[in-house]
């Protein structure tokens, strides 16, 4: 059988997704503009000249808040184009700033929070992303003197959130694929823990003409991790911030369909570009986890000696557990646009089968 997916770009305002049919998505996962930070200062401006006037007469807590209500209707818009009993995960790192000689913090992951609950959202325990950095110079404020020093923000939050109940299951088919869906014990056991470390930011340079110089990106990891923890294979993810496409590649990656808003249409020609080199980033970044599980194995049989019961269908090597015996990653075989605003990705049926003994 033939596996395909499809890749939708909307180049308008996500805080209307007139386009997206109510109760259509089955996970939503963004990194938004962060408030408070100058590099979004001119797009919440244009949004809201209030915002302009708030930070011209320097009132920090007004400027905050009234970015934070254009925000807010995307996260509406969100709950409304989500299928009940699916996940939202928003990417966001609160702020400090100095507004007027007065220097604070502006809690974004708070307030998103509060609204999210307030439009019907269940919270479920978030991700502290921990983005340590161990430059000599990253304390800021005193030197070593008292008392004029702050802390340095080194990490950011991944608020996990669920429209109404737990997600079912119902036919055998939607059985067989979530099997098929499955992840190893071990990318389990570091995958859902409340904090993740090593996911390294990545370049904020955009060397491509039209676009804004620096990327708000986060690595390509973290949504690849969302997606295969909350969703299935077939389903569909939507980026209402798409920016450079990292929420829609992911996507590719993981068999699942996609849908992405980008108010700048100048991002369409980086996003083709980038989709032409994706096949075998795609199939270099799969081999690299399906020869992860290869090595926990080994490492397992060498120092353990431990006994696996099980062995997976489609790859032919061991698994710690039942569940695992089921999963199935395949390959891309081809990326093609389909229109103007759209991209078809063509999966190979076959999985990469291993050795026997493995």
């Amino acid at each position: 059988m033939v596996i395909k997916t499809t890749h939708k770009i909307y180049f308008k305002d996500a805080r209307k997704m007139d386009s997206v049919p109510s109760n259509s998505i089955d996970l939503m996962i963004t990194s938004p503009p962060y408030p408070m930070i100058e590099m979004w200062d001119a797009m919440f401006k244009k949004n809201n000249p209030a915002i302009k006037k708030a930070l011209k007469i320097k009132n920090g807590e007004e400027a905050f808040e009234l970015m934070h209500k254009e925000l807010d209707k995307v996260w509406e818009e969100t709950y409304r184009v989500l299928k009940n009993n699916r996940i939202a995960c928003i990417n966001i790192g609160d702020t400090v700033r100095t507004i007027d000689d007065n220097f604070q913090l502006y809690s974004s992951h708070t307030r998103i929070l509060e609204k999210c609950i307030k439009i019907g959202f269940k919270a479920l325990p978030a991700v502290i992303w921990r983005k340590q950095t161990n430059r000599p110079n990253k304390f800021m404020g005193s030197g070593m003197l008292p008392a004029n020093a702050y802390s340095t923000l080194e990490h950011e939050f991944i608020l996990i959130l669920k429209k109404r109940c737990k997600r079912k299951f119902m036919s055998e088919g939607e059985k067989i694929n979530r099997r098929k869906s499955g992840f190893f014990w071990e990318e389990r056991n570091l995958w859902f823990s409340d904090i993740w470390t090593g996911l390294n930011g990545i370049s904020q340079k955009l060397n491509f003409n039209k676009i804004r110089k620096r990327s708000a990106a986060f690595p390509f990891e973290l949504p690849y991790r969302l997606i295969n923890m909350f969703s299935v294979q077939g389903d569909t993810v939507l980026d209402p911030y798409l920016g450079t496409g990292t929420t829609m590649f992911a996507s590719m990656c993981s068999a699942r369909n996609s849908i992405g808003f980008e108010i700048n249409k100048n991002f369409k020609d980086f996003t083709i570009k980038k989709s032409k080199n994706f096949i075998k980033f795609s199939n270099n970044y799969i081999e690299k986890r399906l020869n992860n599980h290869l090595n926990f194995v080994r490492s397992k049989i060498e120092n353990e000696k431990n006994y696996f019961k099980y062995k997976n269908k489609s790859h032919n090597f061991f698994v710690m557990t039942n569940q695992e015996r089921f999963i199935s990653i395949h390959n891309l075989k081809s990326i093609e646009p389909t229109n103007k605003n759209s991209i078809e990705v063509t999966y190979r049926e076959k999985p990469i089968s291993y050795n026997a003994f493995i």
